[in-house]
């Protein structure tokens, strides 16, 4: 094998990850369902 292959397979994977992490970074985070958190108005019920 060629020398230096796993610090070459390993910066490899660093900038995968680095892309990755940007990429999660920049979605748009699920929205919570605001109906299923209403409480009916008479609670006696």
């Amino acid at each position: 094998m060629a020398d230096n292959f796993l610090e070459k397979h390993y910066e490899e994977y660093e900038k995968r990850k680095a892309q990755w992490l940007r990429r999660k970074k920049h979605l748009p985070k699920p929205k919570k369902n605001i109906t299923q958190l209403e409480r009916p108005e008479d609670e006696a019920l």
